[in-house]
């Protein structure tokens, strides 16, 4: 990522974090096709030329606003299964439910078409994966699920209930969702684990 600073002339972290918020909101209404510098700039209230102080380009100030402003998945161990899915449950509902959610709807569909972000999105995209298998695997290679788990279908059951979740609930109430996800998030992740570890749950893993 290229980032471009103006000589002797130190970043405002206050400007910064109002341009991020300004550009996840805005790529989050229209997509990478109604992104442009001249937009955020004017959703920030600062001048265009402030932002080409600091970014090169449209793709560089996405690229950045998406790694510090979106809520993303990353490797927990609270040293028990429940508690590591409780945990990506509630990563899941943040990132979904809070106010980057439509950005983050938005980089699932486009992430992979916009240059200078597409290789950015995967490697962010690959680590998510990594981590959530590994939460999973650790509880296998604990003994807190039978060996013939399958990590993929449990994953896609546990991420794809709580993004449903996250999406399908009415805007007046989706703030309330992402201020306490633990709520939904206990619910979602003992449901599955009772389905998991029951007596005749089986297949292989994936």
């Amino acid at each position: 990522m290229t980032v471009a600073h103006a000589p002797g002339r130190p970043r405002d972290p206050g400007v910064d974090r109002r341009v991020a918020h300004a550009a996840l909101e805005l790529f989050g209404e229209v997509g990478w096709a109604g992104f442009s510098m001249e937009a955020v700039a004017r959703r920030a209230g600062v001048g265009k030329a402030s932002l080409y102080l600091r970014w090169s380009g449209k793709e560089a100030l996405l690229s950045e606003a998406l790694t510090v402003g979106l809520a993303r998945v990353s490797d927990v161990d609270t040293g028990t299964l429940r508690g590591d899915l409780i945990q990506l449950a509630q990563q899941t509902l943040e990132s979904y439910a809070g106010d980057t959610g439509r950005a983050a709807l938005r980089l699932m569909l486009e992430g992979g078409a916009i240059p200078g972000v597409a290789e950015h999105y995967e490697r962010v995209r690959q680590s998510q994966v990594l981590a959530a298998r590994g939460i999973v695997r650790r509880g296998i290679d604990r003994g807190e699920l039978p060996g013939t788990t399958s990590v993929t279908l449990l994953l896609d059951t546990l991420v794809g209930g709580a993004m449903t979740h996250a999406l399908t609930t009415p805007a007046d109430r989706r703030a309330q969702l992402a201020t306490h996800p633990e709520r939904y998030a206990l619910r979602l992740v003992d449901f599955v684990l009772r389905a998991v570890v029951a007596p005749d749950a089986g297949g292989t893993e994936a």
